[in-house]
């Protein structure tokens, strides 16, 4: 990487560092607000506040990378204009496109460490939080009816009363259907914990079976139950989609597709998942007309103002295309895809008009 790449990437860098510093500030704080509505349940004090709050950073650093390189770059861009060290580079040869290979570079390694972040990180912490508050308040995990948390297991339905943070189940309802789709059994438990390798141990097991014999009803101390029921799948009641990370995503898509039940919302998250790390590249290639501009043209207040509001469009735009596309059915990879591919060709275009003036 040459002097001036480098050169570069050093002022965008510290301008975005600054700016996630404040950024993740202002999001800490807005956290110690809602969670202060808990404070005092059970042993939910501030210091229980401030664990929480420090697990819920790496999903707001996630979140937040896109606009904080947005603004970093207009920054850092404007100074360089402004001190006319842009003008000098330009006369030493440096060419929009050639700049704008140098921000893609940048984009792209940027990019990647979201990938990471995404995948490993957020998901792990966003879900440590939760548990954490869970277990100091003694809640139990929210679900999703007032009957509890229903699974489709092949020919069973599964409901769980409760579902506690440790992955604990209590009051387990096991419905078995046979092939012409008649009730065959009823297993009832108090309890189940996770064994490993799709395995649990139910406990206090009431056992009922229907025959063209009869009823009959057995119980058990304990017994083995093999269950697509996971604690992967459980996270779900956790954290949101778009919280989850890639590997879990697809387990609960292929668990959804087996059972003949909508994954849209989960693909578009998938999807999202490996797409939306790239809007900061092109986040990047958009701040380039408007920070670079003649000093005169507009102040840095102002060019910071309208490169934000592109960023809030392209934000505003995705979320209307995730929403028709829960409506409507659309494939997944074209919704999340399609507004990358419109904001990258508006950045292109922006930049060739930049160069040709």
């Amino acid at each position: 990487m040459s002097l001036l790449a480098r050169y570069l990437g050093a002022q965008i860098v510290t301008a975005a560092a600054f700016v996630l510093l404040a950024l993740l500030a202002l999001f800490a704080f807005f956290d110690v607000i809602q969670e202060i509505g808990s404070l005092g349940r059970n042993n939910y004090g501030l210091g229980q506040i401030s664990v929480v709050v420090l697990l819920n950073v790496p999903g707001h650093l996630y979140e937040i990378l896109p606009i904080a390189a947005l603004i970093g770059t207009l920054f850092a861009l404007s100074r360089l204009v402004a001190n006319s060290e842009y003008a000098v580079m330009r006369v030493s040869g440096l060419s929009s496109w050639r700049m704008a290979a140098y921000f893609g570079a940048i984009g792209v390694l940027l990019a990647l460490l979201a990938l990471f972040l995404g995948e490993y990180v957020a998901p792990w912490s966003e879900q440590a939080a939760q548990r954490y508050k869970l277990t100091v308040t003694r809640s139990v995990v929210a679900q999703q009816f007032r009957s509890g948390l229903w699974v489709k297991d092949g020919n069973t339905f599964v409901n769980v009363r409760e579902v506690m943070p440790d992955n604990t189940l209590r009051q387990i309802e096991i419905y078995g259907f046979g092939t012409e789709g008649r009730l065959d059994s009823i297993r009832a438990a108090d309890e189940a914990d996770w064994q490993g390798g799709q395995r649990w141990e139910l406990k206090q097991i009431l056992e009922t079976r229907f025959s063209n014999e009869g009823i009959r009803a057995e119980r058990h101390a304990s017994q083995e139950w093999q269950s697509v029921l996971t604690p992967d799948i459980l996270s779900i009641l956790l954290v949101a989609p778009e919280q989850m990370s890639a590997r879990t995503l697809w387990r609960y898509v292929e668990h959804l597709r087996e059972n003949g039940q909508k994954a849209t919302r989960y693909e578009l998250a998938l999807w999202s998942k490996f797409l939306n790390p790239f809007v900061i590249p092109i986040m990047m290639l958009i701040a380039v007309p408007f920070a670079v501009q003649g000093p005169r043209s507009a102040g840095a207040s102002s060019k910071l103002f309208f490169g934000i509001l592109a960023g809030l469009g392209f934000h505003l735009l995705s979320r209307l295309f995730g929403h028709l596309g829960l409506l409507n059915d659309w494939p997944p990879a074209m919704v999340v895809s399609l507004p990358l591919l419109i904001f990258l060709a508006l950045a292109l275009g922006g930049i060739r008009w930049m160069d040709r003036r």
